[in-house]
Formats: C-alpha cells, sequence, structure tokens
C-alpha cells in the first residue's frame, strides 16, 4: 500500500509538472507579454530573440525592440537589420581543396549548416553558391571527388539546405513540409542567400565581384528571386525552376492529392503570390542566365508551368530543353560539364556563344565543348 502510494504521488508531481511546462511553452509562443515585448507568433514558426517574424500584414502596431528586425518571409527583399554569427565548426585540407563548415545563423531556432570549399592555391577564386531542391542530397558536401569537381578551374564552391528541409528541418509537427510551409521555405531561403553573400564578403579571401548561382527545382526558384533582389549574382543558371504556384499546386506530382485542396485555397495562394518566380524573372536584366528545362518527362514541374515560366522569361535569357532525362544525363550529367556554363561565365565575363534561345540540347554542348 505505501509502495503504491509513493508511486501515485511521483506519477501526480510528474504530471503537475508536465503541465506547468506545457503551460509555460504556450504562453511563451502566443501571450499577450509577447506582443508587449515585439515578439508575434505565427503557427508553425518559432519567434527568435533578435529576428520576428510576422504575418503578412500592417506592421506599424507591432512593437520593437532596439535590437529586433522584422524578417517578412512573404518578400523576397532582405529584411534589413538581420545580424549574422557564424562560426567555424570543422575544417578538412585536401590535395587541391579545402572544405570549411560554417553554423551560420541568423534566426534563432534555425541554425544553418554553410559548406564552403576552396580550390588550393587560388588567391580570392570566385563563387558559385550551389541551391539544391527539396529533399536535398544528404552529405554530398563530403565527397571529396564532388568537392575536387566543384572547385575544378579554380572556382569556390559555397551550399546549404533550404529551409524547411534537410538538417534544417526540425523541433515541427511531422504534418508540416516544405510545400505546407512554402512562404517560409521560399522567403527564409531568398533570404539566406543573401546574408550568405553578406557572410562571404565579410571573410575577405573570396571574390564576391564575380558570383554565380547554380540552382534546380526548388533551389532553381529560389535563386531567380535572390538573383532579381540582389545585384551580386552576376551569373544565374537554373534548371527546372518551380513556380507560377497556382498552376503547380494544381497539377505537380508532388502534392498529395488529400492536401492538394488546401495549397489552392485562396489565403495559402496570396501567401507565396510575392514568391512566385513568374514574377521575377521578368525583373532580370542580367545577359547571363540560363533556363534549362527538362521535357517529356513527368516531372514535378508540369508542362503549363514550364510554359509560363519560359513566357516570363525575357529575351536576353538562354533557354534549354532536353527532350528526356536520358538526353540531359547523356550531354550534361554524364559529361562532368554540367557546371561549365556557369563557370565560363564568371571566368570571362562573356558566354561562351550567342545568347539565343535554343529549342533543344544540341546548341547547348555546342557551348559545352569549349569548356576547359
Amino acid at each position: 500500500m505505501r509502495e503504491f502510494a509513493a508511486k501515485r504521488f511521483i506519477n501526480i508531481i510528474l504530471l503537475i509538472t508536465l503541465t506547468s511546462f506545457c503551460a509555460a511553452a504556450g504562453a511563451q509562443r502566443s501571450s499577450p507579454a509577447d506582443a508587449q515585448s515585439g515578439t508575434v507568433a505565427e503557427p508553425g514558426v518559432v519567434p527568435s530573440q533578435n529576428v520576428v517574424v510576422v504575418p503578412e500584414g500592417d506592421k506599424s502596431t507591432v512593437p520593437k525592440r532596439k535590437d529586433e528586425a522584422y524578417e517578412d518571409w512573404s518578400k523576397p527583399e532582405l529584411t534589413p537589420g538581420m545580424q549574422s554569427r557564424t562560426e567555424l565548426i570543422d575544417q578538412v585540407q585536401e590535395d587541391k581543396f579545402t572544405r570549411e563548415l560554417i553554423h551560420a545563423q541568423w534566426r534563432e531556432f534555425d541554425p544553418i549548416d554553410l559548406t564552403v570549399i576552396k580550390p588550393v592555391g587560388v588567391a580570392k577564386p570566385p563563387v558559385i553558391l550551389y541551391l539544391y531542391s527539396y529533399p536535398p542530397p544528404r552529405n554530398r558536401y563530403l565527397d571529396a571527388g564532388f568537392c575536387e569537381f566543384l572547385t575544378r578551374n579554380g572556382f569556390a564552391a559555397v551550399g546549404f539546405s533550404l529551409a524547411v528541409s534537410g538538417q534544417r528541418f526540425h523541433d515541427r509537427p511531422t504534418a508540416e513540409w516544405f510545400v505546407s510551409q512554402l512562404q517560409e521555405a521560399l522567403g527564409a531561403s531568398v533570404h539566406d542567400v543573401q546574408m550568405t553573400l553578406n557572410y562571404l564578403a565579410s571573410r575577405g579571401d573570396l571574390d564576391t565581384t564575380r558570383v554565380g548561382v547554380w540552382g534546380d527545382g526548388a533551389g532553381a526558384s529560389v535563386a531567380i528571386m535572390a538573383a532579381a533582389v540582389d545585384p551580386r549574382i552576376k551569373i544565374l543558371d537554373v534548371l527546372d525552376p518551380w513556380g507560377d504556384w497556382p498552376n503547380w499546386l494544381a497539377k505537380s506530382p508532388i502534392v498529395p492529392e488529400n492536401e492538394r485542396a488546401r495549397y489552392l485555397k485562396p489565403e495559402f495562394l496570396k501567401s507565396v503570390a510575392e514568391l512566385d518566380p513568374v514574377k521575377w524573372l521578368p525583373r532580370l536584366g542580367k545577359d547571363h542566365v540560363r533556363l534549362q528545362y527538362i521535357t517529356g518527362d513527368l516531372t514535378v514541374t508540369p508542362t503549363l508551368v514550364r510554359k509560363d515560366m519560359e513566357a516570363a522569361a525575357p529575351p536576353s535569357i538562354k533557354i534549354v530543353h532536353y527532350k528526356d532525362a536520358h538526353t540531359f544525363r547523356k550531354e550534361v550529367a554524364s559529361t562532368g560539364k554540367g557546371f561549365e556554363w556557369l563557370k565560363q561565365h564568371l571566368e570571362y565575363g562573356q558566354p561562351p556563344a550567342s545568347h539565343g534561345r535554343a529549342q533543344n540540347a544540341t546548341q547547348d554542348s555546342l557551348d559545352q565543348r569549349n569548356s576547359r
């Protein structure tokens, strides 16, 4: 009887402690005290200590501390006042490259594993930022052969996972994922590109006057918007970018059918309206932009979306079609020249051939034959 009473007492204490903890956590996320301190909670987002994420709308009524900056994920422009904290976590020295793992953070509870790979013996190399799609490849930058490939001919390579993906997906309900949190996934990632460029410029060992971005899928979407708002990005090469959100969300096979209706609601579409690459493509005033699409396959980018993206692109943008994935692998992926177009532009400041729109991969292959 005494043992039973002792166990019951312990269970009651544990229950009280758990209840108090949950109540405190709830108060921390959404209590009136938070509004008084300048922290406004948004569903699925943990407010930070020095960056406040607020829903789209009027922010003039929200109090603000001197050390806070409002980050608006609904727009690609970088929020003024955001500050970064970076720390070198690991460094590997190889014969032909060095690889650094940087712990970068400009939002509380959202640390970024930023990889910086530099060629050995090159002073202030130009920089290429690689933005892979969702879901991101795992541990790609730990492959020594891949790092050597990226830095070939004297280029630095920089990479990180998009928001709400890879190592940055944590402390969330399992129902949340990249598309369900599309505003954060896109908006935060575009801001991350700009903050990363700020950090790279502060290092002093990279040529940030020659910056190119390569992206595919969702990473290509982020790259387009970042290039449109940040003039430091000189060259842009993107493959199968997502976009044209009303049509993409309605037709893309990556969206589960049991969730599709939720993403087609007006409020959801409004939340990503300013983050649509279709809107930002016409604003790319750069001559050195290439838009690549693999056609003829059931990809996550529907044909209608591809056509709308191409229609939005200004005449200066080079458009390349690959008739199917096999052609892309044969002419690009298996040749080891997938990044040469981008590298040549950064190296020489001009394209290796005329800009005109190519209707198939033939012209692209001819361009790449002049690669070093």
